[in-house]
């Protein structure tokens, strides 16, 4: 099951939020809090704050609808940084002219989940998708196999 937290309008640009995301996706929360607590980015004590929130959610509704949660075991799953809406605003420049500049804002998301006992993601696989798969190509190759060859035929008749 996943636990989710998110925080809207974040002045800061989605792209530099996404710097400090990927430092901490997949890890477990213990190592991504304390890697967090170590990242000199002005954004990570937000995102610090919003990773505690998304633990503090998987606590309460371990409480409320009687899950078995560990919370020891849970992992970042998911860390987006979306763009919000954009500020424009307007710089003065020499000579009565005017310059344009963008305060981009971040919307982001943070999931949570729970690793399984041998200590892997509960991912789903889908069986026989490889299968599947490799006759398909296999079909494209020979009619472009045929293709060649009929065009060669042609050739040498001429």
């Amino acid at each position: 099951m996943e636990f989710r937290a998110q925080t809207r309008f974040v002045r800061v640009s989605p792209q530099k939020a996404r710097l400090v995301l990927d430092l901490i996706k997949g890890k477990r929360v213990e190592e991504a809090l304390n890697t967090l607590a170590f990242t000199k980015k002005r954004i990570a004590p937000k995102i610090e704050k919003l990773v505690r929130s998304a633990v503090e959610n998987a606590n309460y509704l371990s409480g409320e609808k009687n899950l078995d949660v560990d919370l020891d075991s849970l992992y970042v799953k998911h860390a987006v940084a979306n763009d919000g809406p954009r500020m424009k605003r307007i710089r003065p420049a020499p000579m009565g002219r005017a310059y344009r500049y963008v305060r981009r804002i971040a919307h982001i998301e943070i999931a949570l989940a729970e690793r399984g006992k041998n200590g892997a993601a509960n991912l789903a696989t889908v069986v026989g998708e490889e299968k599947a798969a490799a006759p398909a190509r296999a079909k494209k190759k020979r009619a472009v196999a045929k293709k060649k060859s009929v065009g060669k035929k042609a050739i040498a008749r001429k």
